[in-house]
């Protein structure tokens, strides 16, 4: 349950778009995980251009539990997902392997027919179809693997905010990112000032769970996600993700 949170967790880094800001060409972030007072994994996510006659950006995205967690609950979950020059959602692709289950989850997004198509695989029984459907989208959306740089291309201020396309390929939102104020924040990889930003994904808008999502990114050009923290029920607790070192 822990490990699946962790995609939208990232996600929820950034879901915002605006024209003033690009990507770099080629970039990789690795984060630690912490739960409760346990270290539980580690991530690291890739970003890097692709070439013509499509250019646009791939983004790749590693999960693996380590220590006592990944002796009560393997994990090891790949994430890839491509999207356009202008940041919209082209498609993704996972595999989640987590304890006894082994699960492989396309998702197509077509632009021109406003449709997203969505095919989940169970690998441990055949690769039995699990769930396979069709959602409706704008021209323009964003998924949950490509959205980790999204809020690099925010310009906020605290107290401004803004909507957004965001789709699992199972559901199509309109997700709410605001920013709250400025702080510094103290990380293995350094001491960064940022401004911190909540995302409103869950409790009933993209997930039903109840969560607080709040994302710290670098308040100067680079716009680095540094810090990623959820807040859920007492029985979850809640889940940071620090960002250890940039390439």
């Amino acid at each position: 349950m822990l490990f699946r949170l962790l995609p939208p967790l990232l996600v929820c880094a950034t879901l915002a778009f605006s024209q003033s800001n690009t990507l770099p060409a080629k970039e990789t972030l690795y984060y630690s995980i912490d739960w409760r007072l346990f270290t539980a994994g580690k991530a690291r996510v890739e970003l890097t251009t692709t070439p013509q006659p499509r250019p646009g950006y791939q983004v790749n995205l590693h999960l693996e539990s380590t220590g006592i967690v990944s002796k009560l609950f393997k994990v090891e979950d790949d994430y890839s997902a491509n999207m356009s020059s202008a940041y919209c959602a082209q498609s993704l692709q996972m595999t989640t392997h987590e304890g006894s289950r082994l699960r492989e989850t396309k998702i197509t997004f077509d632009a021109e027919a406003k449709k997203a198509s969505y095919l989940e695989r169970d690998r441990a029984r055949n690769n039995a179809i699990v769930l396979s459907q069709e959602t409706d989208i704008p021209p323009c959306v964003h998924d949950v693997i490509g959205g980790l740089f999204f809020i690099r291309t925010l310009n906020l201020e605290p107290g401004q905010s803004t909507q957004i396309p965001v789709s699992d390929g199972k559901k199509s939102v309109m997700v709410k990112v605001e920013a709250q104020a400025r702080e510094d924040v103290k990380t293995p990889d350094g001491t960064f000032k940022t401004i911190r930003y909540e995302v409103y994904l869950f409790d009933g808008v993209l997930y039903r769970r109840s969560a607080h999502v709040n994302v710290w990114v670098s308040d100067d050009r680079r716009k680095l996600p540094v810090q990623i923290r959820v807040r859920m029920t007492f029985t979850i607790g809640t889940i940071n993700l620090q960002l250890e070192k940039h390439e």
